[in-house]
C-alpha cells in the first residue's frame, strides 16, 4: 500500500479535490462562526429545519432544470423569515415553528420527487452530499457568499455577542435585536444552502452543531471558542475529503463522523480533567 503522504499528494493533483477543499473550508468556517451564536441561543435546530426546506427547493430546481443553489438560497431565506414570523406573531415556540415548516417542506420534496422520476439520482446526491463533483460555478458562488457571511459575522460581532448572552439587554441598549435576528437567520439560510453540497440536507446541521459543542468542551472564552470551532470544522472537512478519496467512502458521512469523533474525544478529555 502506498504511503498516505503519496496518496494525499496524488489527490491534490486533481482539480476536483482542490475545489472541494476550497469550498469545503470556507463553508466550514461559516458554519462554525454561526454555530456558536445558534447553539448558545438554543436555536441550533433551525439549521436542521432549514436543511429540510432546502430539500424541497432542490427538488423544485431539478424539476425546473434550474441551478439548485440559485433556487435554494432565496427560498430558504424566505423560509427563515416565515419561521421568525410564526415565532413572533403566531406565538409559537421556535422548535414548533421549525417543525411546522420543515415537515411541510419534506412532504413537498417527496411529492416533487415522485413527479420528477428522472432526477431521483441527482436528488440523492443533495440528500447526502457530493462535494467531490461540485461544479466550477458552484465553487465561485460558494466562495463569494462564504466570504460575505464571514465578513457580516465579524462586522456585527459585538451586536451578535450581546444578543446571544442577553437579548433583552441588547434591546435596551438599542443594538437592533430584531435586525440582528433577521441577519442571523439570513446568514444561516445562505450557509445551509451552500453546505448541502458538502454533507447533504440530512447532515448539514451537524456542521453547525458539532464544531461548536466540541470547542465548548475546552472553555476558552467566546472568541477562543469561535476560533477553536473553526479549526475543528476545517480540519474535519479537509481530513474527510482526503479519507473519502483514498478509501472511496461517502464524503459527507466521513466528515460528520470525524466531527462526532472529535466531540467524543473532547468530551472524554474534559471528564478526565474533572476527576
Amino acid at each position: 500500500m502506498e504511503p498516505v503522504t503519496v496518496l494525499i499528494a496524488e489527490a491534490l493533483r486533481y482539480d476536483f479535490i482542490r475545489k472541494a477543499l476550497l469550498a469545503g473550508s470556507l463553508i466550514g468556517i461559516c458554519c462554525s462562526f454561526l454555530g456558536i451564536f445558534l447553539v448558545l441561543r438554543k436555536y441550533s435546530l433551525i439549521g436542521d429545519g432549514l436543511a429540510h426546506v432546502s430539500f424541497a427547493t432542490v427538488a423544485i430546481a431539478l424539476l425546473l432544470s434550474a441551478s439548485p443553489l440559485l433556487v435554494t438560497i432565496p427560498v430558504t431565506v424566505l423560509a427563515s423569515f416565515f419561521i421568525l414570523k410564526l415565532n413572533e406573531k403566531a406565538e409559537l415556540h421556535g422548535d414548533a415553528a421549525i417543525g411546522l415548516v420543515s415537515s411541510t417542506a419534506v412532504a413537498l420534496g417527496v411529492l416533487l420527487a415522485s413527479l420528477g422520476k428522472g432526477f431521483n439520482v441527482d436528488l440523492m446526491s443533495y440528500l447526502f452530499g457530493s462535494i467531490l463533483v461540485i461544479r466550477q460555478e458552484d465553487v465561485v458562488i460558494s466562495a463569494v457568499l462564504s466570504l460575505v457571511v464571514i465578513f457580516m459575522v465579524l462586522y456585527n460581532f459585538n451586536s451578535l455577542f450581546a444578543l446571544t448572552y442577553d437579548e433583552e439587554f441588547a434591546r435596551v441598549l438599542g443594538l437592533g435585536a430584531g435586525r440582528m435576528n433577521i441577519l442571523l437567520a439570513v446568514l444561516t439560510s445562505i450557509t445551509i444552502s451552500l453546505g448541502i453540497r458538502i454533507v447533504g440536507t440530512m447532515l448539514i446541521s451537524s456542521l453547525i452543531i458539532f464544531p461548536t459543542v466540541t470547542a465548548l468542551q475546552f472553555s476558552r472564552g467566546f472568541k477562543g471558542t469561535l476560533l477553536l470551532s473553526a479549526c475543528f470544522s476545517v480540519a474535519c472537512i479537509l481530513l474527510g475529503v482526503f479519507i473519502s478519496y483514498i478509501l472511496n467512502f461517502p464524503t459527507g458521512a466521513v466528515i460528520v463522523l470525524l466531527n462526532c469523533g472529535c466531540f467524543l474525544l473532547a468530551f472524554g478529555l474534559r471528564r478526565l480533567q474533572k476527576r
